[in-house]
């Protein structure tokens, strides 16, 4: 006898856009698995890489079949979408500004958002807005400050349990606080912001510098963003850094201080109750969040220490679960 197929299950679409991928997960739609008696089932999720530089419609197609190919594992509506993105976007919801993918200013984000699912309410805002709510809810921390170190350095305040700035005055760019007016050149083209020298590729850059000049004595990078080695594989640097290499050791040290800058001033003009790092590559180097925090001992004064510094409890999941309350609150 046939077992009885399965009731549909309404679901929440959670799209976390980052630099160099896409994730993606469906949930139960509401707060306990919806009203399809959905409490039960399994979320699915999936992700893909965006390819370096794509026009819109290759970003678009790369995403509409994501989304495609993660649905057809789901069996019911979607009822809800939220998506987390690094873009600005303004207030007729068009990307102003995105360095990462310039080919997309001008777009109607919240409309080729809605084209990947017709018929479900979408919602979207800034990645690290997304995540410092995620991390607050979860850390049960109503004053937090969250950093996303991955492809670039994304950010988020949460400040009596909501997030600062308002809605409608814009994002936390803490990766675009300026931490030396010298220092090394940001992809946003002005020297000196955390995410110049925090950032994913701009350690592994240094990173492979530092190691060409104990091998072949080659000049060391001067902050200038011109004539630098190609950054080493992530892979190399995550086994430096557990062994310990000088190269290694230094650059990540030098991130670290970088973010570790951004949470001592932070605290000095906002007071959160705990700072939380995140994000793919930070989420990859075993003890990052323990250096950060290390380096914000260092840097505080007396009588005023810096928050203290921890991993994100949701690793490098932070946007994506950010993105997932959206959806449930659109929903």
């Amino acid at each position: 006898m046939p077992m009885p197929a399965s009731a549909p299950t309404p679901g929440v679409l959670g799209i976390d856009i980052g630099g160099t991928k896409v994730a993606l997960r469906i949930e139960p739609s509401g707060a306990d698995g919806g009203p399809g008696g959905g409490a039960d089932v399994a979320p699915v999720e999936s992700s893909f890489p965006w390819t370096p530089a794509a026009s819109v419609p290759r970003d678009l197609a790369d995403l509409t079949d994501g989304v495609a190919a993660l649905r057809a594992r789901w069996n019911g509506p979607l009822t809800a979408v939220g998506v987390a993105m690094p873009a600005t976007v303004d207030p007729a919801g068009r990307v102003t500004t995105w360095p990462g993918r310039p080919s997309w200013t001008g777009l109607d984000f919240g409309a080729a958002m809605r084209g990947l699912v017709p018929g479900a309410r979408v919602a979207h805002a800034d990645d690290g807005d997304l995540a410092a709510l995620a991390e607050a809810a979860a850390a049960d921390c109503p004053d937090l400050v969250y950093l996303g170190i991955g492809t670039g350095v994304g950010g988020g305040l949460v400040l009596a349990g909501r997030p600062c700035p308002r809605p409608g005055h814009g994002s936390a760019e803490i990766g675009h606080m300026l931490i030396s007016v010298t220092g090394a050149v940001c992809t946003c083209g002005r020297r000196g912001c955390v995410q110049a020298t925090a950032s994913g590729p701009a350690t592994l850059r240094r990173a492979a510098a530092y190691r060409a000049a104990t091998t072949t004595g080659v000049n060391e990078p001067d902050g200038g963003g011109g004539g630098e080695p190609a950054g080493v594989p992530f892979a190399e640097l995550r086994a430096g850094w557990l062994a310990e290499a000088g190269w290694a050791v230094r650059a990540v040290r030098e991130s670290a201080q970088a973010a570790a800058v951004a949470v001592v001033s932070l605290t000095e003009v906002l007071h959160p109750r705990l700072a939380v790092v995140g994000g793919g590559f930070a989420d990859g180097l075993p003890g990052f969040a323990a250096t950060v925090d290390e380096q914000a001992r260092v840097l505080g004064r007396p009588g005023h220490p810096p928050a203290p510094v921890q991993a994100a409890v949701l690793g490098g999941l932070s946007s994506l679960s950010g993105a997932l309350l959206l959806a449930r609150q659109a929903d």
